[in-house]
């Protein structure tokens, strides 16, 4: 290793040289970062975890372009008694038509809301007539229009559930506002006037729907990101002033990772990116991972100063002995972070080059900001590096050396208990996710979306596009045996205990039959060959009233059929059913499609957001385990540049692969499931927990010569040099993560325990097993 301390100690002669001009060009570029950084925005998009050119992404693309976006209705829901009281009903039709005056609303459909087929005897058309006035009603009338109401098989389980006493209102909202800030005024806007009306009429409002789940998802991402940032840095603030006892070191520490945090999100920026739920993280990581550079460099000064009582000489050794050693450290972290980067998910991808040129750039301005700042600092005092002598670490660290020289076998068989424990846990690893994974079950969010899935079955979407492979297929009486086979599937579906009885032009031509038999509720069945000769006037749709055009029935119905009467759609709502339960459920309700279509004469399409959900939960698992094993590889392959020894390597490796086989074995013992945001934490633990690793062997290689290569005099020497740091710099990367387990998402309090539990471990195998492994390797030669 000569030559690269030869390397680094020019390198920190440089910096002390032109530390003015550096400490300038920092200033400037940091003020250029600033000033894109307050340009982040959040983002509100939901399903970004499949690559643009997946075929499944392209198809439902293709599906919201025909038809209009699944994933822009929020509904309100509530169960009363009372609703049919004139009192609260007259406040909920002026609810419902509040909602409808609500700026980017789009339509709203609810009880209030609900119209009938009626048929004109004089022309055997049928008419659209309200089934409640639109002006205040009486009692009486109120009786008969709910009579009405209850009469009418298609509103049953779509807008009221007569079983539950529960209701639904569907508010559509524009979906270009829906990516843009405005959202959060749309949506308060919408609660504010149900919250009101359910305060009123003493009711217990309920409110889901994709729109609130994604603007809630994003506030609260926005706000967690902002406690983080703040609580990483006191934490860090806490620990540097208990370990240095200096205003000034603390001080210059966190100002290092302040402007590693205002350069990442000036990155966020550049790169076109927004804050989302992993790209938030990024701040709080960044000083996490700081702050042990800081230290890792004040440690080396200190010792330094102490040997020569020089200042100029300690910075010069400082950047010498740890420059070459926090570069191979910061690059290990950002390959722990970059690979994903590698993968095709968009969400995942921004991550990983955010974080990875963060952990480069905190290196950098660690190297140029700490030997030039401390240069115009005064020399260390005796207080500053008391520290060194601390009784409790010398007892810890004596300990250590008794246990690697005196305990080998009980350290192998402690390692080989952990092997075994951690292997019968993972074995019980499971792969499941849900939409809304990460959120507490006692948050709201998630206790309303149990409402509808109780009440309604759900309200995740599920779409079903069935081609005729030909223009006007589904116009006249050869469209009707296809709508038997859609009834047939849709009766299918209904069935399932997790989805709600289907909405297709099925349903509006049962409909349309009750209305042309007098609304006779025994008639809401598909039309048959005697009496479907209205059906082909009723599919080819009239635009010559305002009446018509403006309806609620009619515009729902325009939503079935594209322009061309070739395919038409089966919209279901379904519960959060899971990654594992959602396949099974699909190939049943495929299976039975096959059963119904000629797959000669019919193209069957499944998307919808349930199925993007799906195909990119299993997208980002498979690309994290690939992204693991890359980071894996060019982990090991740094370690062999670094260190030019296969059998050090090896030494090097199984100390990080042993703590990361135990929290993957504490995860199957804890029930913990495989998702996207507990896959991620292998990849970042690997990346951080290898800087130890590297700290440590960098420190005994640099040793070996002035202990004449003999092994256990340097590992000795190893133990008491870096034992001090490795253990400091271990808790301020434990205390960091452990923040993350306040957070109000599932996915990162998991980031935050695990990881903390994988670093706890990755120290204690890396002071007492690497030692262990170097003793044997020298026995072994």
């Amino acid at each position: 290793m000569p030559e690269y301390k030869n390397m680094w100690k020019k390198l920190g002669q440089f910096v002390l040289k032109f530390r003015l001009v550096l400490l300038l060009i920092l200033i400037g570029f940091t003020g250029f970062m600033l000033y894109h950084a307050l340009k982040v925005t959040i983002s509100y998009e939901f399903v970004r975890t499949i690559p643009v050119d997946n075929p499944l992404y392209k198809q439902y693309l293709a599906f919201k372009k025909q038809f209009g976006d699944d994933g822009n209705t929020l509904v309100i829901g509530f169960t009363s008694e009372q609703l049919f009281k004139k009192e609260v009903f007259n406040d909920f039709a002026r609810v419902s038509r509040q909602l409808k005056k609500v700026d980017k609303v789009e339509d709203v459909l609810s009880v209030a809301a609900a119209v009938n087929l009626v048929k004109n005897d004089s022309t055997q058309k049928l008419h659209v007539k309200p089934v409640f006035s639109a002006a205040d009603t009486t009692q009486p009338a109120l009786d008969s229009a709910v009579a009405i109401l209850r009469s009418l098989p298609f509103y049953k389980g779509l807008l009221y559930n007569p079983e539950t006493n529960a209701y639904l209102a569907g508010v559509k909202i524009n979906k270009d506002v829906l990516g843009t800030k405005g959202r959060e005024k749309v949506i308060a806007d919408i609660e504010n006037i149900a919250y009101a009306f359910g305060s009123r009429n003493d009711i217990d409002i309920h409110i889901s729907g994709l729109p609130l789940i994604r603007t809630n998802m994003a506030i609260k991402v926005a706000k967690e990101m902002q406690w983080f940032l703040i609580g990483s840095v006191l934490i860090s603030a806490l620990i540097l002033v208990l370990f240095f006892r200096s205003v000034s070191a603390t001080l210059l520490s966190l100002g290092v990772v302040i402007i590693s945090v205002i350069w990442s999100m000036g990155i966020l920026h550049l790169c076109g990116y927004y804050i989302s739920l992993l790209t938030a993280l990024v701040p709080p990581l960044v000083v996490v991972i700081g702050i042990p550079n800081c230290i890792y460099f004040l440690n080396k000064y200190h010792t330094a100063w102490l040997e020569t009582k020089d200042k100029r000489e300690a910075l010069v050794e400082m950047v010498g002995r740890m420059g070459v050693v926090t570069l191979f450290c910061n690059i290990a972290a950002a390959i722990g972070f970059a690979v994903f980067a590698f993968t095709k998910s968009a969400v995942l991808k921004e991550f990983g080059v955010v974080a990875g040129i963060s952990i480069m750039a905190i290196f950098f301005i660690s190297l140029v900001a700490i030997p030039a700042v401390l240069s115009y600092l005064p020399a260390p005092k005796q207080k500053h590096v008391k520290y060194l002598e601390s009784r409790w670490l010398d007892a810890v660290l004596t300990k250590i050396e008794k246990w690697v020289f005196n305990h080998k076998r009980s350290i192998y068989l402690a390692t080989l208990v952990m092997i075994a424990f951690s292997i019968s846990g993972m074995v019980r690893l499971k792969s499941v996710g849900h939409m809304v994974d990460d959120i507490p079950q006692t948050d709201r969010i998630y206790t309303d979306l149990k409402f509808f899935e109780k009440n309604f079955k759900g309200i995740m979407p599920l779409e079903i596009v069935i081609d005729t492979k030909r223009r006007h297929g589904f116009t006249g009486m050869k469209a009707l045996d296809i709508f038997q086979k859609i009834d047939s599937l849709s009766q299918y579906i209904a069935a399932q205990p997790e989805m709600a009885r289907p909405l297709s032009l099925v349903e509006g031509l049962k409909f349309a039959k009750q209305g042309f038999y007098e609304g006779d509720s025994l008639n809401y069945a598909l039309p048959n060959a005697f009496d479907g000769a209205f059906v082909n006037d009723y599919l080819r749709v009239r635009k010559d009233s305002s009446q018509q055009q403006d309806n609620t029935f009619q515009k729902l119905m325009n939503a079935f059929m594209d322009t061309a009467r070739q395919k038409t759609r089966i919209s279901v709502n379904m519960a959060d059913v899971g990654s594992v339960r959602l396949p099974v459920i699909l190939s049943g309700i495929e299976q039975r499609a096959n059963q119904l279509f000629d797959s000669t004469k019919y193209k069957l399409e499944y998307t919808g957001t349930s199925i993007t959900f799906l195909e990119g939960s299993r997208f980002i698992i498979n690309g994290l385990k690939e992204s693991i094993l890359l980071a894996f590889l060019l982990i090991a392959l740094c370690m062999l540049y670094l260190f030019r020894s296969f059998r050090i390597l090896i030494c090097s490796l199984i100390p990080n692969i042993v703590p990361l086989m135990l929290t993957a074995g504490i995860m199957g013992w804890a029930g913990v499931p495989l998702k996207p945001s507990t896959v991620l934490i292998f990849g970042i633990a690997l990346g951080i927990a290898i800087d130890v690793t590297i700290r440590f062997l960098v420190n005994y290689r640099q040793e070996l010569p002035n202990y004449g290569y003999e092994t256990k005099s340097t590992v000795l020497q190893t133990i008491q040099h870096t034992g001090i740091s490795i253990i400091y710099t271990s808790l301020v990367l434990i205390a960091g993560f452990s923040i993350f387990m306040f957070s109000g998402f599932g996915g990162t309090q998991a980031l935050g325990w695990l990881t903390s539990l994988t670093l706890l471990s990755a120290t204690v195998t890396n002071l007492v097993l690497l030692p262990v492994l170097l003793v044997w390797l020298h026995k072994a030669k």
